[in-house]
């Protein structure tokens, strides 16, 4: 059945299927695993002899008695493998925890050997500070309070999103309008007005 409700037939079920193995090619692809379970995808790709790769770093978590080293993804629920096969590509698909492979459209997301050389030397190498932002990025559209700097305490709408460390705000004032460039850090949740 379709989201419409309407029947699908089995051969129109098989020529998916097909069209979507057919985009497969050898190399490293993405799956989406589990939250919480990369660690053991990653172990259990290993058993069966497929070659993975998991970026993971060492980051402190600090709870209300104490801080601890953990390590953790760099990329929650993704595990990366290289795949030499169809046979191996659905062999993949079996193991527990392992959800799907990440596809754009109908295209499987593929990784460069390059890329995953990159990754390996960021994760490997100790002089190099790796750092997850778990705030969550302001969205277009969103009415903020800027909290530092010169334009404390202005509330603002999110015009446009640079990068992790730059927003784009518009601020009304005056019946006047000017942007400015502003640290993502500085934003905060717009008071609610009832």
């Amino acid at each position: 059945m379709t989201e419409n409700g309407e029947a699908v037939s089995i051969t129109q079920l098989t020529n998916h299927l097909l069209n979507l193995t057919m985009n497969y090619t050898n190399g490293w692809h993405v799956l989406y695993v589990k939250s919480r379970w990369e660690k053991r995808v990653y172990e259990s790709l290993l058993e069966i002899d497929v070659e993975s790769f998991l970026p993971q770093f060492k980051t402190i978590k600090q709870w209300s008695d104490r801080k601890k080293t953990v390590i953790q993804p760099l990329f929650p629920s993704y595990v990366f493998t290289y795949l030499r096969s169809l046979k191996e590509f659905n062999k993949v698909l079996t193991i527990n925890g392992v959800c799907c492979y990440v596809r754009f459209g109908n295209r499987y997301a593929r990784v460069t050997e390059e890329e995953i050389e990159k990754m390996k030397f960021l994760v490997r190498d100790e002089r190099i500070s790796v750092t997850v932002s778990e705030k969550k990025r302001p969205k277009v559209g969103e009415t903020k309070m800027i909290t530092s700097g010169v334009l404390n305490n202005f509330e603002c709408e999110v015009l446009k999103i640079n990068n992790q460390n730059k927003v784009i705000v518009r601020i009304d004032s005056l019946k006047q309008n000017f942007i400015a460039t502003v640290p993502a850090d500085y934003l905060c949740e717009a008071a609610v007005e009832f």
